[in-house]
């Protein structure tokens, strides 16, 4: 038997593996970012970065259970200043994506056009769809499909390089189409799917209290008990956009088995959240391994030999 490559490429950016980090997870400071290096994930995704550094919400603003996690982190980072900056003073190997928030289009429009002048980014992920911002007034961008259609418009008009999306989670179908037809207009390198689902909350019984701070008690779901939720989104984009827009699954991965259904359901690549904090570095080895072992067992010598390919009645 050949062999089995989990190596990916998304439009045109080679992936190692196609197993990383996702943004916001253990991605934020120099020795973080550094620890990504030379770990075994297939790439670097910074913390979504604003303008500014921001502390980000009240603690406590993170909890996590043995299904899944709550958070309402608020977007701690240092300011997108920082993470170009260690861009520049790196020589790597594998990609950079640099996860860019702006808390307003018009600071997006301007943390754009900083990134637009750094040749060591690989690419952008822009943050359509954090859920934990308390300032006033603030919603998640990816919800408001006339907002982003607009933004795009504008974007795309001065931004060239690689710039793909990270997406909230979508329940109707109508949405579905509606955002794909928004984003097939456009030169993007990739979707992610999805973001965590907002607007949770947990309880802790013998307090008889909400576990985190920010938004009484109010946050992002991540971990295992979104995956299902993470796959059907991967589905219905895989469906509906244009071919040539590679699909990110990030989602409940806590297995080689969730990375292989990610997969299946259109996924190019997979980014790894809830259970990296939980386990550390190490779990990009051990998920892998495990990876690796199923491909062997199903005698596939790559993703791509069963990419998009989920059997339905």
């Amino acid at each position: 038997m050949k062999k089995i490559d989990i190596s990916t490429n998304i439009n045109g950016i080679k992936f190692p593996s196609c197993i990383m980090n996702a943004s916001g997870v253990r991605c934020s400071t120099d020795k973080e970012l550094s620890d990504l290096l030379i770990s075994s994930s297939g790439a670097v995704v910074t913390k979504s970065c604003t303008l500014k550094p921001r502390k980000g919400n009240l603690k406590p603003r993170y909890f996590e259970w043995n299904i899944g996690s709550i958070n309402s982190m608020g977007l701690p980072n240092l300011g997108i200043d920082f993470y170009l900056d260690f861009f520049e003073r790196k020589n790597y190997k594998k990609p950079f994506l640099l996860s860019v928030s702006g808390l307003s289009i018009e600071e997006n429009y301007i943390l754009l056009r900083k990134a637009n002048l750094s040749s060591k980014i690989s690419a952008i992920e822009l943050n359509l769809s954090c859920p934990n911002i308390v300032e006033k007034g603030n919603k998640v961008l990816g919800y408001d499909f006339s907002k982003v259609s607009y933004f795009l418009d504008n974007l795309f008009k001065f931004y060239k390089k690689p710039l793909g999306v990270k997406l909230p989670p979508y329940f109707e179908d109508e949405n579905f189409i509606k955002m794909a037809s928004i984003l097939n207009k456009y030169p993007l390198c990739f979707v992610t799917c999805i973001n965590s689902l907002p607007n949770g909350i947990f309880i802790d019984i013998n307090k008889e209290s909400v576990v985190i701070q920010p938004k009484k008690g109010f946050g992002g779901i991540g971990g295992i008990s979104i995956k299902p939720f993470a796959l059907s989104n991967i589905c219905k984009f895989y469906t509906y956009l244009r071919k040539d827009i590679p699909i990110i699954g990030c989602g409940g991965i806590c297995s080689g088995k969730d990375i292989f259904e990610h997969i299946l359901c259109g996924a190019s690549a997979v980014q790894v959240g809830t259970q990296f904090i939980k386990e550390g570095i190490t779990v990009f080895d051990r998920l892998i391994q495990e990876f690796i072992l199923i491909l062997k067992n199903k005698q596939y010598s790559s993703i791509n030999n069963f990419k998009g390919k989920l059997n339905v009645f």
